[in-house]
């Protein structure tokens, strides 16, 4: 299983397209280990760009703070979970990823209205 966190300033970003980073997490779900972290420079924000682009990419699920519906809609006609209304203050992107995986990461409203 492939988990991507939209990063700005090594946290998670509450804005889905406008991170600076995206986080990729090869979990083992059985487990809840995280097997392997990569990181990739977010190209220039283009609406429909990143849920194709992610999908591509082999992610399963995206963990966020806010997105738009659009977005959303994309990412579940590509086959990806989306999780939103995750918070920085949860930790770091990694502590994120093991809070979900435990199965008790809390989440709120989703900060995007668009």
């Amino acid at each position: 299983m492939k988990i991507a966190v939209p990063v700005a300033q090594d946290q998670l970003c509450t804005h889905f397209g406008h991170c600076e980073s995206f986080a990729f997490f090869d979990v083992d779900p059985d487990t809840k280990n995280i097997l392997k972290k990569e990181v990739m420079t977010a190209p220039p924000h283009e609406p429909g760009l990143l849920p194709r682009l992610l999908s591509e990419k082999g992610v399963n699920l995206v963990i966020a703070g806010g997105m738009g519906g659009r977005a959303q809609q994309l990412f579940q006609q590509n086959g990806v979970k989306v999780v939103t209304g995750a918070s920085p203050a949860n930790g770091s992107p990694e502590e994120i990823v093991n809070i979900y995986l435990s199965g008790s990461l809390q989440t709120g409203a989703n900060p995007c209205d668009h």
